[in-house]
Parts: structure tokens; C-alpha cells; sequence
């Protein structure tokens, strides 16, 4: 190669990096040392609608109950809480299993845990769930998650990889089902069999 070649080489080379690290700094927001942020789960049809329809009853019910002032003495709280769970269960006579993890999106869920969780993983979750306090929580819809007994959380991966829920619900595992727990009112909105493989 001449030396003009070499030179035109030379030249372009800064050139095609910068091509190449522009792109990646643009994703990562110009912060230094930043991370680039996890994609958030797709949305899955038919679920995160059923949430929403939830959710809106649950504040429409809470609307009718007395406001808590911030500094409540737990009592306070509870017998709330407790009212709440009543309104809920009370507007919710009837529901059955599958009014929100319906078949398609039941379906939907095991293929991501599935994904999710193969080999040694797999071993570690079923581990995790055997060895949790949760026997006697009863697989009903609209009873309430007993006090007493364990709450398994969601490992972070998994939660990433699932539709993200409201503030108000919490994801639970008891035993190989998937729960969808109402966080203040205590109550089991649905669940799914067989969500760990």
C-alpha cells in the first residue's frame, strides 16, 4: 500500500470508531458510567387490561371508605385494611380462577418462568418454594393471604421478565402456583396452577 494510502486509512479509522460509540453513548443517556436501563417486560393482552379493570374498582371502592390520616395508629390501619377487604371481596362474589391469569395468558406465564428458569436455576426456585411457610394459604380467589404465614418474593430476573404490576398488587409463589395478592387488603385477586415448571 502507498503512504497516501496508508494516510487515508489512518484518517478514516477515528472516523468509523466514532460511527460506532456515538450510538451507545447516545443510549446511555451521556451520564458517565451509565448503565443501560432493562427493557421493560412486553405488555401481554388481556392481562394488564383485567389489572386495570381491577385496579379501578379497588379505587372506586376505597373512595367510599374513610381517608386515613398519615399518622394512624396501626389499629386504625388494620380495621381499614380489613373494610377494604370486605368492599373487595363483596364486589367480587363470584369470581372464579382465571378471570385474570385467563387460559392465553396463564400460557403466556409458564413459557416466561420456563424461559426464565432451566438447570441449576430451576432447582434453586423449587427449592425456594418447597421450603416456605405457605402451606395451608388456600388457592381461592377473594380469600385472604394469611398473616402468618410466608411471602415469597418474585426473584428481581423474574419480575423483570413479567408484566410490571400497580403499587396496590404483589406477585407470590405458593408452592409451583403463581398468586396475584392485593398488597394492603391481603386478599388472593387470582391465581395459576403450575407456574413453575
Amino acid at each position: 500500500m502507498s503512504c497516501q494510502g496508508r494516510l487515508h486509512s489512518a484518517a478514516a479509522l477515528p472516523l468509523f470508531l466514532a460511527l460506532l460509540i456515538i450510538p451507545i453513548l447516545a443510549q446511555q443517556k451521556g451520564e458517565p458510567g451509565a448503565k443501560l436501563a432493562p427493557t421493560p417486560a412486553p405488555a401481554v393482552p388481556g392481562f394488564d387490561e383485567r389489572v386495570k379493570e381491577y385496579i379501578k374498582l379497588r379505587e372506586r371502592l376505597e373512595g367510599k371508605l374513610p381517608k386515613l390520616p398519615p399518622d394512624s395508629e396501626p389499629a386504625k390501619i388494620d380495621a381499614h385494611q380489613a373494610a377494604l377487604a370486605a368492599k373487595i371481596k363483596e364486589a367480587r362474589a363470584g369470581t372464579r380462577p382465571g378471570e385474570i391469569f385467563s387460559p392465553p395468558v396463564a400460557k403466556h406465564f409458564r413459557e416466561v418462568v420456563r424461559g426464565e428458569y432451566q438447570g441449576e436455576k430451576l432447582k434453586e426456585l423449587r427449592g425456594k418454594v418447597r421450603e416456605a411457610d405457605t402451606k395451608g394459604v388456600p388457592l381461592r380467589v377473594n380469600t385472604a393471604y394469611p398473616e402468618t404465614k410466608e411471602s415469597i418474593d418474585m426473584p428481581p430476573t423474574l419480575l423483570l421478565a413479567l408484566p410490571q404490576l400497580p403499587k396496590q398488587l404483589r406477585y407470590r409463589f405458593v408452592g409451583r402456583n403463581l398468586l396475584l395478592v392485593d398488597r394492603e387488603a391481603r386478599l388472593i385477586i387470582d391465581y395459576m396452577p403450575d407456574a413453575v415448571p
